[in-house]
């Protein structure tokens, strides 16, 4: 028996069956061949554009939608490719609003960026549904490399390495690949099984072989992947969840939200997840949003973002604070919570405002309470356990110039590595540079290769 199903209240079935599909529908529809073209036509294809260097994986936007533009969108997938292997996964969570398109002229001169994250997506998706693969993997070079996560920098890594003719074995501690592309967004943001899509066509580069249910020091050691690889890349994510630290956060109907958006990530059938009456989701981040997002989508008749500083500390992007009050989530900031209030199960959570002050955030005297019958906890996520012997800085794995640890022949990337910002984006990109820097050492030959188009 789950959490959720010791609550009253939180029950599953709240809305009518076709509104389930309609809710869950794709979030952001792709663009036809003719609205591509318009959109295209608005770029200004600048010299030195701002919007590459935006781009954490520093795709040629320009050329890619002057590709689209002359007709040659498979031309501008393999630009898109060369530098991001999952851009069209990135092409539909990215938060472009404040990366390539914040900055796109249009933007600056007009308010209206053009289109780059749904250009990348009709391009990409294009040359996918073809079943095409861009890129011819190198002669065999004898050399193995494990790699640990087979999220987005695992992948990343893993197809660059095979790409440069290493043998990778991806060893994955859940039953399915795609770590947070598959367990962690929205569901309407990826619909139609899309991760595991781009998995099966990134796995056509050859050479790489996924090992499922293998964790990280449960099932298998560091040193011992070591011994029988050449080089070890840990992309191991971040599964620890940040505690609210509050009398009654172990009542019944709290959940993290990290959870609750991989249980209804997996649903064959969404009508049929419980969900409460009353969500309060704690929390200023992307995952804060997906939840609660998911929550009024789920029939969730009230639910509310608290956060504990003001609404622009808050890591979700405006685009995406504004997708969540449009679907009718409450935003309140300035509180934190101080006490989770129930018999057994939550009834409310009571919260004190907050004043962020130049000694720190301290809790003011003012208190108020929330409605709830489910809490979801959104406050942040940590590393589970760094590998022995391994650095850390931060809370997360310490890292230097291209993935390298304080340990030789271990790099890392992704959530788990200091450097990045927590972004699929980010994570390719960190992924992609430390496979760059493995195959330099193991090659040694003092050259960085780059990839080969077919």
């Amino acid at each position: 028996m789950t959490n959720s199903q010791l609550t009253p209240g939180v029950v599953p079935g709240r809305l009518p069956t076709a509104a389930y599909d309609q809710n869950f529908a794709d979030h952001t529809p792709p663009l036809d061949r003719h609205e591509a073209t318009v959109a295209a036509d608005r770029c200004y294809f600048c010299y030195d554009a701002p919007c590459v260097t935006a781009c954490p994986t520093s795709i040629d936007i320009p050329l890619f939608i002057r590709q689209i533009s002359t007709g040659t969108p498979d031309a501008a997938a393999r630009t898109i490719f060369a530098q991001n292997i999952l851009g069209g996964m990135c092409a539909r969570v990215c938060p472009t609003e404040t990366l390539c398109e914040e900055v796109c002229v249009r933007e600056v001169a007009e308010g209206k960026p053009v289109e780059i994250g749904r250009l990348q997506r009709f391009a990409t998706d294009g040359l996918m549904a073809k079943g095409i693969h861009p890129f011819r993997r190198a002669a065999a070079t004898g050399r193995t490399v494990a790699v640990v996560g087979a999220g987005p920098a695992g992948l990343a890594c893993a197809h660059r390495l095979a790409m440069h003719g290493h043998d990778v074995v991806i060893y994955d501690a859940r039953s399915k690949p795609g770590g947070l592309n598959e367990f962690g967004i929205a569901s309407y943001k990826a619909t139609d099984d899309f991760a595991q899509a781009e998995v099966n066509w990134l796995l056509q580069i050859g050479g790489i072989r996924i090992e499922q249910g293998r964790a990280l020091g449960r099932d298998m050691a560091l040193a011992d992947m070591q011994a029988s690889h050449d080089a070890v890349f840990l992309g191991i994510g971040l599964a620890g969840v940040n505690a609210l630290r509050v009398a009654g956060e172990d009542k019944h109907g709290v959940r993290d939200a990290v959870d609750f958006i991989a249980e209804l990530r997996q649903a064959r059938d969404v009508s049929a997840l419980p969900i409460g009456r009353d969500v309060v989701v704690i929390g200023g981040g992307m995952t804060a949003v997906d939840a609660a997002v998911q929550s009024r989508l789920l029939g969730a008749e009230t639910v509310t973002i608290v956060y504990r500083r003001g609404q622009d500390r808050m890591s979700a992007s405006g685009y995406e604070q504004d997708h969540a009050t449009k679907a009718g989530v409450r935003i309140v900031t300035n509180a934190a919570p101080v006490q989770v209030l129930g018999n057994g199960a939550v009834t409310d959570v009571e919260f004190a405002y907050t004043v962020d002050g130049p000694s720190g955030l301290t809790l003011g005297a003012e208190r108020f309470r929330l409605k709830a019958d489910q809490v979801f906890k959104a406050i942040g996520q940590t590393l589970s356990g760094a590998p022995e012997g391994l650095a850390v800085e931060g809370g997360k794995i310490a890292v230097m110039g291209a993935g390298r640890t304080s340990v030789p022949g271990i790099w890392a990337g992704g959530d788990c590595a200091t450097g990045g910002d927590d972004l699929t984006v980010t994570a390719v990109a960190q992924g992609r540079d430390a496979a760059e820097d493995i195959h330099f050492v193991l090659s040694g030959d003092g050259q960085i290769a780059h990839p080969t188009g077919v």
